[in-house]
């Protein structure tokens, strides 16, 4: 059993991480706070494997709340979930020994590759009395090989695609992407869903007066 307390000063958000880590076993939620205070005290008492940290709360920031825990020497590991997207925040989380750092909004697939990767570092950090080279190699590729394209999608294709996306002065639809590329638009639009579950870009969806609504998708 691997133990989670988390950090989410919203309710409806904290409501709705609980029931993703509910559908990923062998987590099991030991706790949770809304602000900075409670969440140090909480985890000094619960003594959690893993945080996953807002970065916005009532009385403090999660990442104040990261480098007083690095500061008292807490021996838990953080996943900062934030819609902080500054390179600046991003580079310091990193350099305060986050595993891992999930863009709001994300979907379960992200959330549950982000639990699964920890899984698997935590395993063998807490079951091998010494890692090869080779063990230490796995776990910084673990990430990579969870993050590698479904079978039949090219990595120059979605290039392609990206680029071409990129290029679009606003949003636009799988169709017209796929007219511009001169491709099929059960294609395009597998490459385009692939993108948007790996937060590479995102979509508006519109609703007309009839019919089924729209997906306009942006970087």
């Amino acid at each position: 059993m691997i133990k989670v307390f988390i950090v989410e000063d919203d309710p409806m958000v904290l409501e709705v991480n609980s029931s993703f880590l509910a559908k990923v076993p062998p987590f099991h939620l030991c706790g949770t706070a809304t602000n900075g205070a409670d969440a140090e005290n909480g985890i000094l008492e619960k003594k959690p494997d893993v945080v996953l940290m807002d970065m916005f709360l009532p009385d403090k920031s999660g990442l104040d709340v990261l480098k007083s825990l690095r500061n008292q020497e807490v021996e838990c590991d953080v996943i900062m979930i934030t819609a902080a997207k500054d390179a600046a925040t991003i580079q310091e989380v990193f350099r305060l020994g986050a595993v891992d750092y999930l863009v709001k909004p994300f979907r379960f697939e992200r959330f549950k590759t982000a639990l699964e990767t920890y899984q698997k570092m935590w395993h063998k950090l807490t079951h091998l009395p010494s890692l090869s080279q080779s063990d230490i190699d796995e776990l910084k590729q673990i990430k990579q090989r969870d993050q590698t394209l479904p079978k039949g999608l090219s990595e120059t294709t979605m290039k392609q695609i990206l680029l071409k996306l990129i290029d679009q002065p606003e949003p636009v639809t799988a169709e017209q992407l796929a007219s511009s590329l001169g491709m099929a638009r059960v294609t395009v639009r597998r490459y385009l869903e692939h993108l948007e579950q790996m937060e590479k870009i995102q979509v508006q969806i519109k609703y007309g007066s009839v019919g089924r609504p729209s997906h306009y998708y942006f970087v």
